[in-house]
């Protein structure tokens, strides 16, 4: 099966950017649906393969592309991570833990793969990822996006993490702690000492990140 960069639904950047503002929508497959289609993708059915990647890659696409801020190079590594996946498809037991968990770790180590051979994360605005649609937007979304993320670096690094998983990337507790090999207690109590901190400088953001993780 071939891997193609630009098979996922690609989001201009207002919409990627401020994705941060709100969880993820659309209706989730149940966890037995998707446990089947990683079993016959397992016993070699490329469209089973080609289903989860479907279902995956805009999500692995804005992980990526929210800590890069660079679109090519977002598609390129989302592209290596479902690669990594069907190379590795056999050694994941369902039966073990949760696929989307399995999956976004692979992209998180495929990024920092990436910073390890000396890749500087993209400049916030960078040219090359501004679209000429709609400019005036876009610089507007890219200079709230920066506010945001100056409150974000008053975490810790892992306080971010989970933060971001939460929220940007809308995973639940039991998938975040399945990607950072901890205890969903500990992820939920990270969770709340980061709006705590956020409330001292950004209060409307961490009214925002309690809506969120309410509904």
């Amino acid at each position: 099966m071939n891997i193609h960069p630009g098979r996922g639904k690609m989001y201009n950047a207002e919409a990627a950017d401020l994705g941060l503002l709100c969880l993820s929508g659309g209706r989730p497959m149940s966890l037995s649906n998707e446990n089947e289609l990683v079993l016959s993708a397992q016993a070699g059915d490329s469209r089973a393969f080609g289903s989860l990647y479907d279902l995956y890659f805009d999500k692995i696409y804005r992980y990526l592309h929210y800590r890069l801020q660079n679109r090519e190079v977002s598609e390129d590594l989302a592209s290596q991570t479902f690669l990594k996946a069907l190379q590795k498809l056999g050694s994941f037991d369902p039966g073990k833990g949760n696929f989307s968990a399995w999956l976004y770790r692979i992209a998180r180590n495929t990024l920092f793969d990436h910073y390890r051979t000396g890749h500087p994360a993209a400049e916030l605005g960078a040219a090359e990822d501004i679209s000429s649609g709609n400019l005036e937007r876009e610089v507007e979304a890219r200079l709230k996006l920066k506010a945001v993320k100056e409150e974000l670096e008053r975490l810790s690094p892992e306080q971010k993490d989970i933060v971001l998983l939460r929220v940007w990337d809308g995973l639940s507790y039991k998938e975040i702690a399945e990607i950072l090999g901890k205890t969903e207690g500990s992820c939920q109590m990270a969770f709340s000492r980061a709006v705590v901190k956020l409330k001292e400088g950004f209060p409307a953001m961490a009214v925002l990140l309690l809506l969120m993780n309410v509904f």
